[in-house]
């Protein structure tokens, strides 16, 4: 062999290792708590059962999780996000002016939104007007809107205990927030005409608290403190019904049944999204999408069905499977 055609084979073997050595074999995730014990679950599965390490996941809320995926293209910004909401439209166009203009969306089930307290109370079912006035910052009194005057429950309805209003919830990066907001707050707000429009203000004097991103820490206030109320998903209920109880909303139960039927007012969808333009950076994200998106996972007698998740039907799986298969390309208008 010549020199030349010497160097030009070395030239191709080192060109051939930086190429390997550009692709990541561990995935990076971000995104919704309530949707994280989920893909925590799936990530272990997936490191103990392949040969690729376990997938690296941060619980930035949806909000955070969707402002990070949509920063760019590349080895600084996340493969995968997870929502407990679907994407917005301002969010897809922000992707898009960021350069992420190819993504696919998988859907993965449904979540309710729990408004629970200790099991050491009685049980306190709540409508969302009443969890409305007690989470609002301006509220109707005799036809004028005001701040929000009421400080103990039976203030609100005399039925209720003579017991400090204080709600426990998600931050505003958080798509349970923003969940809270739509199905609780927007929808009671209808029913009182002062308003005019749809209100969703939290009141900040007190009466609702910031719990942080990570549901668990919730649980964990409501566990220390016998007054509060928390907000958060349903499956974190389902996981300490041991010491929370959940209250009924507009006379419905949260179970799994209510939720995937939506007859439980405060249901949701979950997704995750994955950024098809590092297909040959991660492609190994697909075989992880795949394991989530699988029947073991997420079919009628799947794994994450004991862990709290409201599976999809078989007609809904069979899209999602296909979908994730064809790398189908969300569009914008699929999210008006």
């Amino acid at each position: 062999m010549n020199r030349i055609l010497k160097t030009t084979v070395l030239a191709a073997a080192v060109m051939s290792v930086a190429g390997v050595a550009q692709a990541r074999e561990q995935i990076n995730i971000v995104g919704s708590s309530t949707v994280y014990p989920f893909s925590s679950f799936v990530a272990e599965e997936f490191g103990a059962t392949t040969n690729y390490p376990t997938p690296v996941i941060e619980g930035t809320g949806s909000g955070g999780g969707m402002r990070l995926f949509c920063n760019g293209v590349g080895t600084g910004t996340p493969d995968v996000t997870n929502s407990s909401r679907r994407m917005k439209v301002s969010e897809f166009e922000r992707c898009v002016e960021n350069g992420v203009t190819d993504i696919t969306e998988v859907y993965i089930g449904s979540d309710g939104i729990a408004f629970a307290q200790t099991a050491d109370n009685e049980p306190m079912p709540v409508t969302r007007e009443q969890i409305f006035l007690a989470a609002a910052q301006l509220v109707p009194v005799d036809g004028e809107l005001v701040e929000n005057p009421y400080t103990n429950w039976n203030q609100i309805d005399s039925s209720f205990p003579d017991r400090e209003i204080v709600i426990v919830g998600p931050p505003t990066t958080s798509g349970t927030r923003d969940s809270f907001e739509e199905l609780i707050m927007e929808a009671a707000s209808e029913s009182f005409p002062e308003y005019g429009e749809e209100y969703s203000d939290i009141r900040a004097d007190g009466g609702w608290v910031d719990g942080g991103e990570n549901d668990n820490l919730i649980v964990q206030r409501l566990t220390q403190d016998s007054t509060a109320f928390g907000v958060f998903g349903y499956s974190f209920l389902e996981e300490n019904d041991n010491v929370l109880i959940g209250s009924s909303i507009d006379g419905v139960d949260p179970t799994p049944d209510t939720i995937a039927s939506e007859e439980y007012p405060v249901a949701r969808t979950m997704f995750f999204y994955i950024k098809n333009q590092h297909a040959e950076e991660v492609p190994v994200m697909y075989e992880y999408a795949e394991m989530f998106a699988s029947d073991m996972m997420i079919g009628r007698d799947g794994l994450l069905r004991d862990i709290g998740l409201i599976v999809p039907t078989e007609e809904a799986l069979d899209k999602v499977q296909a979908d994730l298969a064809d790398r189908k390309q969300l569009a914008k208008e699929d999210l008006e």
